[in-house]
């Protein structure tokens, strides 16, 4: 019985055609792919960091940057110049990972694509065989049905009968001999080709994305809750309390290749990724990552408006209070999100306010309600405490530092235990961090609330003197109207 069916299932399937494979031309011409997919993501790491130091240096865009040129000199722990050697010395050790990756992979070839999409214009056809059981199942004559619609609808017919199209048929010559084989449909083809070309790629990088996200949001998580490791490696790249864009990549060289490097080699591995998907996928990591530490909220940057886990996003796990917050990394934060770890505070920081302002200034024609932390303050009252729920219970140190040096002040309820978490971690921190990373920020905030004072009477004066310019205009047009009216009234009268 089961030979039986299994001849069913297979048999009456169409030939799949031959095929000669050749090497894959260089996407560059000269340069081979496996080259190209070392290069171009430190190519494109350098590119688009060069572009966002650029804007600010020569101060374009001021309204949509998170922290201002001052606070990057006062608050952060590290040169420039350590900086960039630190970065180069990952992409050092990223360039022997990728090229060590590369020497496992086949060369990419072409020549096979008719008969890969054959092939799955095949397993469309043997799924179709299960067609007439399920009819059956559900009471219906399926083969009956076919007989029907076959005079006009043979297409239809064919899927009913479980995949056999009796009228689809195609000359082949075998030893001399003319032969009659079955044949593809034209949905069967145009369904296979969509699947093989667009479908499975876009499967594939889905999963890499999942990979990548659940491996550095663990890792991460894990080097912020474990006090050795995060005073060991992590505490390295905090020293950016104000993160700018070729600083994305500023780690501990241990944890920039198991964090980074292995996160992303494994993503590819495990989605199957050819070397010119994996290429895409290496450049897009890196933009992703670089972008998200460029320290300006763009409400035009694609990469911003993709997912919520972006530059304002990130910018709160810099922070000291939010520095036990949003572990996700690079791409979505579905598991800050699962696992309770987003922050919960909103804009607690009036550095936040001016991009803010502008942003929402852009988006009120379509009545779009902008935060930069894609936070909702409301939650810190309503979210389960986990698991920060000892969090301000174990900051022994916290106490010790006056309150207005523990600034911006977080709402009641889980954003404050984040908060007491966060700045506990900062004080554990003997090297990098400390009292005096409280007291600058709270310094930098106070004063980023006095100017946005500032700017809210500046504001207000020039309204209001627009204000008064437009009443004066108008008593002085109603007054000129009132002396028409009364010459007019006069000489009616006088005559």
């Amino acid at each position: 019985m089961t030979n039986h069916s299994t001849f069913d299932l297979y048999s009456d399937l169409p030939p799949l055609p031959q095929y000669q494979t050749s090497l894959l031309p260089s996407l560059v011409p000269g340069i081979p792919d496996k080259l190209l997919t070392v290069i171009a993501p430190i190519g494109a790491y350098w590119t688009l960091s060069m572009f966002f130091h650029w804007i600010d240096t020569m101060n374009y865009f001021p309204q949509y940057r998170l922290h201002t040129p001052a606070e990057v000199s006062s608050r952060n722990k590290v040169s420039r110049w350590e900086v960039v050697r630190d970065v180069v010395v990952q992409q050092l050790i990223q360039t022997v990972v990728a090229w060590g990756l590369g020497m496992t992979e086949p060369d990419d070839l072409t020549g096979k694509e008719e008969y890969d999409v054959a092939v799955w214009a095949r397993r469309l056809r043997i799924a179709q065989r299960a067609i007439p059981g399920m009819f059956a199942m559900a009471g219906f004559d399926a083969a009956g049905l076919a007989k029907n619609l076959a005079p006009s609808h043979p297409v239809l017919a064919g899927v009913l009968n479980g995949g056999h199209y009796s009228n689809l048929q195609t000359a082949s010559a075998d030893y001399g001999h003319l032969n009659s084989k079955p044949d593809f449909t034209a949905w069967e083809l145009a369904l296979a080709g969509a699947l093989y070309w667009y479908l499975v790629p876009a499967l594939q990088y889905g999963i890499a994305i999942i990979v990548v996200d659940t491996w550095q949001y663990f890792l991460h998580r894990a080097m912020h809750m474990n006090k050795w490791m995060y005073t060991t490696f992590h505490s390295r790249h905090h020293r950016l309390y104000v993160p700018y864009a070729y600083g994305a990549l500023y780690n501990h060289p241990f944890e920039g290749f198991l964090l980074d490097t292995l996160g992303a080699s494994i993503a590819y591995k495990l989605a199957g990724m050819n070397t010119r998907q994996g290429m895409w996928f290496f450049t897009a990591s890196t933009f992703k990552t670089v972008d998200d530490h460029c320290g300006y909220a763009l409400p035009w940057d694609p990469l911003q408006r993709l997912t919520s886990n972006n530059a304002g996003y990130h910018d709160v796990h810099h922070q000291s209070w939010g520095i036990k917050t949003n572990f996700s990394q690079p791409f979505f934060t579905f598991w800050d999100r699962l696992l309770g770890t987003v922050w919960t505070g909103g804009d607690v920081s009036a550095r936040y306010e001016k991009a803010r302002l502008a942003a929402q200034k852009k988006a009120d024609q379509s009545n779009q309600k902008i935060t930069i932390t894609h936070s909702n303050v409301a939650d810190s009252a309503t979210q389960d405490l986990r698991p920060y729920q000892d969090d301000k219970k174990n900051a022994t140190d916290l106490p010790s530092i006056p309150s207005f040096d523990q600034e911006p002040l977080p709402p009641k309820g889980k954003a404050e235990l984040q908060a007491a978490g966060s700045r506990q971690q900062i004080l554990d921190d003997k090297q990098d961090g400390g009292p005096q990373v409280l007291i600058q920020e709270a310094i930098e905030e106070k004063e980023a609330r006095s100017l946005l004072r500032r700017e809210g009477r500046r504001r207000t004066a020039s309204s209001l003197s627009q204000t008064e310019g437009l009443k004066g205009l108008k008593d002085r047009v109603t007054g000129s109207m009132h002396g028409r009216a009364g010459v007019l009234i006069g000489m009616e009268s006088n005559r």
